[in-house]
């Protein structure tokens, strides 16, 4: 007698119920992390771009051949331009629009609301109040600025994590917000008081300074900058992957194994520095942390570990272009960073804006 055995089916992507979306899923996958590994070059070349746009362009244009020259040999005749004042400028301006767009990102992750920004939660106006504060009492410019704006930046957050704790015994995102705004209001009226107190010469200055700009650029800034802020972008990047976990909501991360509160305090510590050192080198910039990091998300995708540096590139190249407009517009008068970036960054977020909500 024959027995005959019916062949199983074989199995195959197309027979299982949950194949659709197993292979959507697999492809998102796979073209998220093929987009960020090519979005790194890229952003590489582009930054290399602008910091060659920033050398060539000011108040007195230079020729591609002049720079390099200058560059390669300190007795060039535009060797003292560019090495103390046009480089040191490039690097200071790329450092902290790529330390504001990382605060951003974190900080957006942290709140889970991408419009956060570090002047959401007070920082900025706290880094500001204490820069200013040194400025009127006289301190030299330097590390005193920057201790002030630092203390400043800290004693802001840590007004706002008060509060915070008052109105609940979680940090709730939203609360942290509402606070910030206060916070931030309080900070402003502060400064605009020590300001018309002062006289009249601390008073343009500081305001011009409030505003944002390279202007004080040295090597000597480049490097109490750099002091201050790469502690705090490692840092950032450290906590890389707990940012992915706190994006996902408090009870998502807590159930993943994440000390919630002890990760969102080492997270704020991280870009009030950070927030701290923008402001003690080149004033109150804005808009870098907020348009930057919501434009990359969508091209590099959520996670930190590949947003991170593609948002600091990007956003150095930002500011470095921006600064270079700011000096070349109005040749030879010279406009706030700020400005130019809220000028830049108000359509862009506009439209990503309205790109989002579709």
């Amino acid at each position: 007698m024959v027995v005959r055995v019916a062949a199983t089916p074989r199995w195959t992507p197309a027979a299982s119920p949950v194949s659709p979306s197993w292979r959507r899923a697999i492809s998102v996958t796979a073209s998220r992390t093929t987009r960020s590994r090519a979005a790194l070059p890229i952003l590489g070349l582009a930054a290399l771009g602008a910091c060659i746009v920033g050398m060539l362009l000011g108040a007195v244009p230079f020729s591609p051949g002049a720079v390099f020259a200058a560059l390669r040999d300190p007795g060039a005749p535009d060797a003292a331009i560019m090495r103390d004042l046009r480089l040191p400028r490039v690097m200071l301006a790329f450092g902290v629009g790529g330390s504001l767009a990382v605060a951003g990102a974190a900080l957006q992750a942290l709140l889970r609301n991408p419009l956060a920004e570090p002047w959401l939660l007070g920082l900025s106006g706290g880094a500001a109040l204490g820069a200013v504060l040194a400025v009127v009492i006289g301190l030299p410019l330097g590390w005193s600025v920057a201790a002030c704006a630092t203390v400043g930046a800290l004693a802001a957050i840590g007004l706002v994590y008060r509060i915070s704790v008052v109105a609940g015994q979680r940090l709730d995102p939203r609360v942290l917000l509402l606070a910030g705004v206060v916070v931030g209001a309080f900070t402003a009226a502060i400064t605009s008081a020590l300001l018309v107190i002062t006289d009249p010469f601390t008073f343009h200055s500081a305001t011009v300074w409030l505003f944002g700009g390279f202007g004080r650029s040295s090597w000597d800034l480049v490097r109490h900058f750099a002091v201050v802020a790469a502690p705090a972008l490692l840092l950032i990047w450290w906590l890389s992957r707990s940012l992915d976990l706190l994006a996902l909501g408090d009870d998502s991360a807590a159930t993943l194994g994440l000390e919630v509160e002890r990760t969102r305090r080492l997270v704020i510590l991280a870009t009030s520095v950070l927030t701290a050192a923008t402001v003690a080198a080149a004033g109150v910039i804005g808009f870098v942390g907020l348009v930057v990091p919501h434009a990359l998300r969508g091209i590099v995708g959520p996670l930190h570990r590949s947003l991170l540096p593609a948002v600091f590139i990007a956003g150095g190249a930002f500011t470095v272009l921006a600064d270079t407009a700011a000096r070349t517009v109005l040749r030879p008068a010279e406009l706030p960073v700020g400005v130019v970036t809220a000028l830049i960054g108000v359509p862009i977020f506009a439209m990503l804006l309205r790109k989002t909500l579709r």
